[in-house]
C-alpha cells in the first residue's frame, strides 16, 4: 500500500477464509442485501437502523476513491457471499496510525471466522507490512457485542471519550477507545491464529 502525503492507496487483502476488496460500485447492492437488518446499524453514525444505506455507501466509496479512508467489502471465500464490511479510518501516515472501524457482518457470519480472519489481515497489514505504530478502535459505550469482541481480540482498552459523537437519531454517544501496538501484536496474532486453526 503506497502512502503519499495524507493519502492511502487501496489494496486487496486475502487468505483462505476471506477476501477484502476496497469498495467499488459493484459492491453496493450485494452489501445492501447482506446488511438488510436494522440491528446491524443501531450504533452506526451514517446508516442508523439501515434507513440511509446509500449515504453510508456513498460516503465510504468516495473516501476510499480519494484515499482518505479505505472501506473493504468482506467476501466469505467458502460461500462466495459478501459477509460484511470493515474500514481503515482516521489514517495518519505522519504518525503511523489508523483506526479499524465501521465494521459489520450479516448475522449468518457473526461468531464465525470472517471477523477474526479479516482482523488478522487488516491489523497484520498495518503492523507488519506498513510497519506502522498503532491500530485504533473505538465503539459506542452501549455496544456490548463490540466491547466483548474487542476484549476477545486482545485490544488494550484505553479509556472513555465522553459525549464524543452525535448520532443521526440525536443520541450523544460516548466512545470507548482501544488500541493494538507492535508490542501487542504477537499476543493478539497468536490468539487470532488459534481461532482460525492456524
Amino acid at each position: 500500500m503506497a502512502i503519499m502525503a495524507a493519502l492511502i492507496t487501496p489494496v486487496v487483502l486475502e487468505d483462505r477464509f476471506v477476501r477484502l476488496e476496497p469498495f467499488a460500485e459493484r459492491h453496493r447492492e450485494p452489501l445492501r442485501e447482506a446488511g438488510n437488518d436494522p440491528d446491524l446499524w443501531r450504533f452506526h453514525g451514517l446508516n442508523q437502523y439501515n434507513r440511509t444505506f446509500d449515504r453510508y455507501f456513498d460516503h465510504y466509496l468516495a473516501e476510499t476513491e480519494a484515499g482518505r479512508d479505505c472501506a473493504f467489502a468482506v467476501h466469505d471465500v467458502t460461500s462466495g457471499a459478501l459477509a460484511g464490511a470493515s474500514n481503515y479510518l482516521a489514517i495518519n501516515p505522519a504518525n503511523k496510525r489508523l483506526e479499524i472501524g465501521s465494521t459489520w457482518y450479516a448475522k449468518p457470519f457473526q461468531g464465525g471466522l470472517a471477523n477474526p480472519a479479516a482482523k488478522r489481515l487488516l491489523i497484520g497489514h498495518v503492523l507488519e507490512t506498513l510497519k506502522w505504530n498503532r491500530v485504533e478502535f473505538k465503539l459506542d459505550q452501549r455496544n456490548a457485542r463490540s466491547w466483548s469482541a474487542m476484549k476477545k481480540l486482545g485490544a488494550v482498552e484505553e479509556g472513555l471519550h465522553r459525549d464524543h459523537m452525535i448520532l443521526p437519531d440525536g443520541h450523544i454517544r460516548s466512545s470507548v477507545w482501544f488500541s493494538i501496538l507492535p508490542a501487542d501484536w504477537p499476543r493478539v496474532k497468536a490468539g487470532l491464529d488459534a481461532r482460525l486453526g492456524d
